[in-house]
């Protein structure tokens, strides 16, 4: 079986030899049980799995091989009743608390795939696929949210600022993704003069594929001067094994002069225990920027504090939108700290203090300080 080209035709014959010669010897019953799962014949391959648990339930591999054929078959009861079974005689071993989880995923029954998902996460803190595993289920989880986000900019140099950024937001999240409609503000002072202010519509949904897969698209539109005109985002996301994450995508902007900016983003993300760590690039034709995010989530997938630290301005800055031109070119470097906090399981509150130093003539910086505000009912 472990050679490059396995004959399992003839695996089998040479088993059933074997298992004549020594009817007792359970490997063969077992070897027997997996060749014939290999060719497709299930019913044989039940019989030998079975056959070696009832004569001896210490072969945990009879017992896994025996699961993957229940999910394969979409016989997802006796799969947890097999599941449950061999949780009792090997109560340490994860892969068969992971088929449980499994399995109740694939029964769309998300009540009690969170329960196992956190009784697991309890047992097997630092495991990188559970921490991930339980994000991806609040993500699917059904609710609606509505909210309120507001930002101020403060800036040290004479005479500019301070920003304002304000949105409200509703957001619908079903077991296919979520799709939220916001409506933002922003008003920009000089010298105690409004320089810019309008309102922008926006557009967003996170849309699950494949189990691994989902997809990100955003879209904006704007008739004031505060905001592009238009926005248009989108990204692939694919999760691997081992808590790893990767995203490419693409972002382009139009400005109200019609001008057109454009950006290729990357990222890359892992999960460490209860550690969630991101890189992500947005390479764009006058300068790169790059953005590291680290988060420590100590409940849910809004309980965490977060640190982030980045060079350059990235097409996804609202706060900044009405400069991208400008900043883009411009050398940055900025750090942000905050913390999100669900309350009573219907109110969401976050906090974000970020500074920046921005380039704005060559080899001159001023210093920017954002104070972000985030507070929301989900229901």
């Amino acid at each position: 079986m472990k050679t490059n080209h396995p004959d399992y035709k003839l695996n089998i014959k040479r088993a059933l030899l074997g298992k004549k010669l020594a009817p007792d010897y359970l490997d063969f019953h077992l070897v027997l049980g997996r060749n014939y799962d290999l060719i497709k014949s299930k019913d044989s391959a039940r019989y030998y799995y079975n056959y070696v648990i009832d004569k001896n339930p210490v072969y945990e591999d009879a017992f896994l091989y025996l699961i993957n054929l229940d999910i394969e078959e979409q016989k997802y009861e006796e799969g947890l009743i097999t599941t449950e079974k061999a949780i009792e005689l090997f109560p340490d071993s994860k892969p068969f608390r992971i088929r449980r989880i499994a399995i109740y995923s694939l029964q769309n029954d998300t009540k009690n795939e969170a329960k196992y998902l956190k009784s697991i996460k309890a047992k097997f803190p630092n495991d990188p696929d559970i921490g991930q595993r339980l994000y991806l289920l609040y993500s699917k989880t059904n609710f609606e949210r509505v909210g309120v986000y507001y930002n101020e900019t403060t800036i040290n140099r004479d005479g500019v600022g301070p920003w304002y950024l304000a949105s409200v937001d509703y957001m619908r999240q079903r077991i296919w993704g979520s799709v939220s409609a916001k409506l933002n503000y922003a008003k920009r002072r000089s010298s105690s003069l409004v320089m810019s202010s309008g309102f922008q519509a926006e557009a967003e949904s996170y849309l699950f594929a494949k189990k691994n897969n989902y997809h990100y698209i955003d879209v904006a539109y704007s008739q004031d001067s505060a905001f592009p005109e238009f926005r248009l985002g989108y990204s692939y996301y694919h999760n691997f094994s081992k808590g790893w994450e990767a995203d490419l995508g693409a972002r382009y902007i139009l400005m109200q002069d019609n001008s057109n900016l454009k950006a290729l983003n990357i990222g890359l993300g892992k999960y460490f225990g209860s550690f969630w760590v991101n890189l992500r690039s947005f390479i764009q034709e006058d300068g790169t920027s790059i953005n590291i995010t680290s988060r420590y989530y100590y409940k849910t997938k809004y309980d965490y504090i977060t640190l982030i630290a980045g060079y350059g301005t990235s097409l996804d800055d609202r706060t900044r939108a009405a400069q991208y031109e400008v900043r883009m070119s411009a050398s940055s470097y900025r750090v942000s700290a905050g913390f999100s906090k669900l309350i009573k399981s219907h109110y969401i509150f976050g906090l974000l203090i970020t500074a920046n130093e921005q380039e704005y003539v060559a080899n001159e910086f001023q210093t920017e300080l954002d104070f972000a505000f985030l507070m929301q009912y989900k229901f």
